[in-house]
């Protein structure tokens, strides 16, 4: 899914998420998250950035659906590939409205999307890898992109975001997340403020530019 304007080679505008699911209304709504939307069209209009917008596209039978667990209510915990995981209520399954980007969503200006949380047994987060046993192979296409560097917005800041900066991070790439183009779900009380925390201390620089013009001063 590549648009027909040329992008400029050196920074990476990375949207995490914005699907419909995860926006009011959704079965999985990230509080307030349509309010980003506005944020990254602007900066997107500015052709300033490379833009990548990442996207779950879970099967039906995906293992962190509550759905898929007899038994087991969505926020419940199960263990997953060994590993203690929170049960989500079913989203962005593939071909479904729910995994579509939200429709003011400025679709034009993305460059290329990359799917993720297609196996259907292992959780995913970060948009580098389709579940962390199978890269994306986005941070390949960084490199091949002659980009040098990486900002991220989109949803949510305590989980996709949160995952997806580490990772670019620990592909070398100096990032910076875009905080007022996120939001978060704060399941747990302090867990928007401890995800930036972890983001911060991985290397990331946490951004509050209120405009994509006063972003671009800062990146």
């Amino acid at each position: 899914m590549i648009s027909s304007h040329l992008p400029p080679p050196d920074t990476a505008l990375i949207l995490v998420d914005i699907q419909n699911d995860f926006l009011p209304g959704g079965s999985l709504a990230v509080p307030d998250g349509d309010a980003i939307i506005p944020l990254v069209n602007e900066a997107m209009a500015l052709g300033a950035f490379h833009v990548i917008a990442t996207r779950d596209w879970h099967p039906a039978n995906h293992c962190s659906f509550a759905a898929n667990h007899p038994g087991k209510e969505p926020f419940d915990s199960a263990i997953i590939g060994g590993l203690p995981t929170t049960l989500w209520p079913t989203h962005c399954v593939q071909n479904t409205y729910g995994a579509e980007f939200g429709p003011a969503l400025d679709q034009s200006r993305i460059d290329y999307v990359f799917s993720k949380g297609m196996g259907e047994d292992v959780e995913s987060f970060s948009g580098f890898y389709d579940a962390r046993r199978k890269p994306t192979l986005l941070g390949e296409y960084l490199r091949e992109t002659g980009i040098r560097q990486v900002v991220v917005a989109g949803l949510a800041t305590d989980y996709c975001v949160r995952a997806t900066v580490i990772d670019a991070l620990s592909y070398g790439f100096p990032t910076s997340v875009w905080l007022s183009a996120c939001r978060g779900i704060d399941a747990q009380a302090g867990d928007i403020d401890r995800a930036v925390a972890e983001m911060e201390a991985a290397g990331a620089v946490a951004v509050r530019a209120r405009s994509a013009v006063s972003l671009l001063a800062l990146v």
